[in-house]
């Protein structure tokens, strides 16, 4: 009897984070949307530190562009430095055509699209965020960006 009361309850916990209200997926899409905001704004200002921090800052930060992967939040800052060393290689970011998918009340994904408007040049591409909600707001726990 025993385990057929915790099976029951685990199942319980179980549908109840899947059965977030229309309000309550607007509501964690409008926060992950407000860091991704600040971050795009933190670029177009030069601040890398800035962009940086929608990111989780642990050593457990995954970055993933092309076929290489950084791990940690230390060396993406500092492939972000290296790869972008100056305002004109920076350009101006851009976020689009951002779709939400609401795991549960503390985990998202959001896929995208990214443009970079320079003088020369105008790169774009798509990327998959996953986020996690810590107790200092939602970070990025994984960029997957092409």
């Amino acid at each position: 009897m025993k385990i057929l009361i915790i099976l029951l309850l685990s199942f319980a916990a179980v549908m109840s984070v899947g059965a977030q209200t229309d309000a309550q997926k607007t509501k964690i899409a409008d926060e992950i949307r407000k860091v991704m905001d600040d971050q795009a704004a933190a670029w177009n200002r030069g601040d890398i530190d800035g962009f940086m921090d929608g990111y989780w800052r642990s050593e457990k930060l995954t970055f993933i562009s092309g076929t290489d992967v950084t791990r940690g939040w230390q060396p993406t800052l500092e492939r972000y430095k290296k790869s972008y060393d100056s305002r004109a290689k920076m350009g101006t970011l851009t976020f689009s055509d951002l779709e939400f998918t609401i795991l549960s009340k503390d985990a998202a994904v959001v896929l995208g699209s990214w443009s970079l408007a320079r003088e020369k040049d105008n790169p774009h591409g798509k990327f998959t965020l996953t986020f996690r909600k810590f107790k200092e707001g939602w970070r990025i726990i994984m960029d997957h960006t092409s």
